[in-house]
């Protein structure tokens, strides 16, 4: 899939494109609802199916202050909008000029620089551009002048309810990890690069790879099962994250940490990506009388997690072995 910043780089197909406007933040059942219409009218249409996304969040530009924490990572998104087959991603840098722009000066500018489009598909509840004048009102008024069609996608529910980001937020800020991975429609993930560590859990003998999770939407604090890809690889590992601040050994209490222990893992992860997919919850953070107490409920919570994630030991079983992560 092309990923590219800049219109003029799209591909430019005889029938034009066919174009998904959103954020797609989590790229949830609801965006793919959407996403699905390009896919198929550019298919029927021999055309070349593209998403819009914005990045940073618009809510970050113009008002700070509500703007979500997020689902997903840049990097991540564009992975989940790639295994939906799409022939390319466009992100638009949201910055104050593009704020400024009303709805249809945003689209009139987009025709411009795109060349032909031949579809344009959004939620039925979208609105863009300065004020939200932008809706599907004005797409449809815009579609009808400079001849492309609108597909205004109606809301999918699941268990009686609307699928959103926000929803989706809720059920990870309660833990509710099984729900947040049937609203997206794959199995929930967070993902982030390794950082530098102050290599206390490599005293502790258990050394950690470090995630930069910040702006993130997070489960609540405590110690995980999970699975961890390594991106630029391909490669998936058995692991135990602890997300927390860490009350019985932090230097500075308060400081989040998302840091993972890759399970019989020996290497250097720095500046790599990481993706991590939530098995199960083993407990949740606590303070410990002191570091012998800390390490023994480590070692305890290293075999639960083999235990659950069916890893017996340093060959993986079924797995094969892999280099390990940073260990801060």
């Amino acid at each position: 899939m092309l990923v590219t910043r800049e219109p003029a780089a799209l591909p430019r197909p005889a029938h034009g494109l066919c174009l998904a406007l959103g954020m797609f933040d989590g790229v949830h059942l609801g965006h793919q609802h959407v996403l699905r219409h390009a896919l198929v009218h550019a298919a029927n249409g021999a055309g070349a199916s593209v998403a819009l996304t914005f990045d940073p969040h618009p809510m970050a530009v113009v008002r700070p202050a509500q703007a979500p924490r997020l689902l997903q990572t840049l990097p991540q998104r564009l992975r989940a909008l790639e295994a939906l087959g799409l022939s390319a991603t466009l992100v638009i840098p949201f910055d104050a000029a593009v704020a400024a722009q009303t709805g249809e000066e945003f689209i009139r500018g987009l025709l411009r620089d795109t060349g032909r489009i031949r579809s344009l598909s959004v939620g039925e509840g979208f609105q863009f551009g300065c004020r939200r004048t932008g809706d599907v009102q004005l797409l449809q008024a815009l579609g009808e002048e400079l001849r492309f069609q609108v597909h205004a996608a109606s809301p999918v529910s699941v268990g009686g309810d609307v699928v959103s980001s926000s929803r989706i937020r809720q059920c990870i800020r309660d833990g509710v990890l099984e729900s947040a991975s049937e609203l997206l429609g794959r199995p929930y993930a967070v993902s982030g690069k390794v950082i530098p560590g102050n290599r206390l859990g490599h005293t502790l003998g258990f050394p950690t790879a470090n995630l930069d999770v910040s702006g993130l939407e997070l489960p609540p604090h405590g110690v995980y099962a999970v699975w961890v890809q390594r991106i630029t690889r391909n490669q998936e590992y058995p692991a135990v994250l602890n997300l927390g601040t860490r009350p019985t050994i932090a230097a500075d209490p308060g400081e989040l940490r998302f840091e993972v222990h890759l399970l019989d893992f020996e290497d250097d992860l720095y500046g790599e990506e990481l993706e991590v997919t939530f098995a199960n919850r083993l407990r949740g953070e606590r303070r410990f009388p002191d570091s012998k107490a800390l390490r023994t409920q480590i070692a305890e919570d290293i075999a639960s997690a083999r235990k659950l994630l069916d890893t017996p030991g340093p060959d993986f079983g079924s797995r094969p072995p892999g280099p390990s992560g940073d260990r801060g």
